[in-house]
């Protein structure tokens, strides 16, 4: 959100009341909504309704001093950015009350220009704050719900699809690269079944060697392998009546392949050197970040199993196929590791959130958190800046953003050249890419042939 987005309102408290309505008429014309009052004690009032984003008072009024109002201000609205306007009193006033808490101050009698820039720049920062507070009240909805966090067209149908496998029996295959939230789908689809309140049981099975991983899946009777001193109930067996979630199963050799197949047609296996046959009632949950086809293809994947484990198949998107999510993502990791290391952030600030939305992530979620993580350790401010986040998102970004333009380009050519590596930046992202130029979304689908700019809507 830019200060573009919303129409910020701007409480002028002036006794003078030839300065409030100069300064009505000019704020107007910057593009504000403009509240006055005559004296403190009428700014108060108002400021008591609500609704207030910037405060500009002068400091020497009767009933209620600016000075006063600023203190009952940050109680009252904390969130509201006070501007003080300073003339019969001094400079030095001025910077007294910055330290109780205003955001800065003008001095009468004052410059247009120097007004613009002192209200744009607080503006800028309410805007900010207001986006931050958006996302962490969506953050609390979708939390609330109990939902994953995502609200993008291409995460919205994957969680649709979710929900419709979840009360089923079906086995489930859930691809996707490495750090797109494989165990997250795998958590909500137990959740989301009739069994959840039985065992939901987990093992990744590339971290585990052929050997170790049939006795973690099957369980061993005392004495069959050196080190078995007693018998070990496997995976299936404590996931019984539950769900077993097989984290990169697309590693797992062709004779484990057998016997895993063997549990999916039948529910029977025996334990490693065990003789008695036993049954279990299990839902099968698998994930990959390969390709299991192409595996069956060169004949290193069972082509029965691949059918078996096949039933149903979640594709999860990268974190590049839903740019609109890390907005919410980073808020999420914002929220939860700021807590984790007792440290009150308020956000993020628009160059970093910028840098986080045109990274490509080939780490997908998992490297966003990450980079989060590292932010929040290191910021040594209220908000995250470029500065706290990682090396190679800058890199990547300036990379990015250079463009060679040979001298005697014609002008329609280096705008159109603009706009298309502008787009390619952004990923097709038309309002960012807009966002990033400086101009109106409109004017980028005038430009590109073939494209309608999407109708308005209410």
């Amino acid at each position: 959100m830019t200060t573009d987005e919303i129409r910020l309102r701007v409480l002028v408290v002036d006794d003078d009341q030839a300065i409030r309505e100069a300064l009505s008429r000019t704020l107007e014309k910057f593009g504000y909504e403009v509240v006055l009052a005559e004296d403190g004690q009428a700014g108060l009032d108002r400021l008591r309704e609500g609704e207030i984003h910037i405060l500009l008072a002068d400091l020497q009024m009767p009933k209620l001093s600016g000075q006063e109002l600023l203190k009952a201000a940050k109680t009252i609205a904390p969130d509201v950015e006070v501007i003080v306007i300073t003339g019969h009193g001094t400079v030095e006033d001025a910077v007294e009350a910055m330290k109780d808490g205003a955001y800065d101050f003008i001095t009468k009698p004052f410059k247009r220009v120097q007004l613009e820039r002192t209200i744009r720049r607080a503006a800028e920062k309410q805007a900010l704050a207001l986006q931050n507070r958006r996302l962490q009240a969506r953050l609390d909805e979708l939390q609330g719900a109990g939902s994953i966090v995502g609200t993008s067209p291409v995460m919205l149908r994957t969680l649709e699809l979710v929900r419709q496998v979840a009360p089923s029996t079906a086995t489930v295959l859930i691809q996707g690269e490495s750090g797109t939230g494989k165990e997250l789908i795998a958590d909500a689809i137990h959740h989301g079944s009739p069994r959840r309140e039985q065992a939901f049981v987990k093992v990744n099975c590339a971290a585990l060697p052929e050997h170790l991983l049939e006795s973690e899946l099957f369980g061993h009777e005392r004495g069959a392998f050196t080190g078995a001193v007693a018998r070990k109930e496997g995976r299936f067996e404590l996931a019984h009546g539950g769900t077993l979630f097989m984290d990169e199963i697309g590693d797992i050799g062709v004779a484990m392949q057998a016997k895993l197949l063997r549990v999916l047609q039948s529910g029977e296996f025996e334990r490693v050197g065990g003789t008695r046959t036993l049954k279990v009632d299990v839902r099968l949950v698998a994930a990959t970040n390969t390709d299991l086809a192409g595996l069956v293809r060169e004949k290193r994947f069972r082509e029965d199993l691949y059918y078996r484990l096949n039933v149903i198949t979640i594709q999860l998107p990268t974190l590049r196929e839903r740019r609109e999510d890390i907005p919410l993502l980073a808020h999420h990791f914002l929220r939860q590791y700021a807590a984790k290391n007792a440290k009150p952030l308020g956000g993020f600030t628009e160059e970093a959130m910028d840098l986080l939305q045109t990274y490509n992530w080939p780490g997908n979620v998992r490297e966003l958190e990450n980079a989060i993580e590292r932010a929040v350790v290191l910021t040594r401010s209220d908000l995250i800046t470029p500065v706290d986040l990682p090396e190679t998102l800058v890199r990547s970004d300036q990379a990015a953003r250079h463009l060679v333009i040979s001298v005697g380009t014609p002008l329609e050519e280096v705008e159109d050249r603009l706009i298309d590596e502008t787009l390619r930046y952004t990923k097709g992202d038309k309002t960012l890419a807009a966002k990033l130029l400086g101009i109106a979304t409109r004017t980028i689908y005038r430009r590109i042939k073939g494209e309608t700019e999407p109708p308005a809507t209410a």
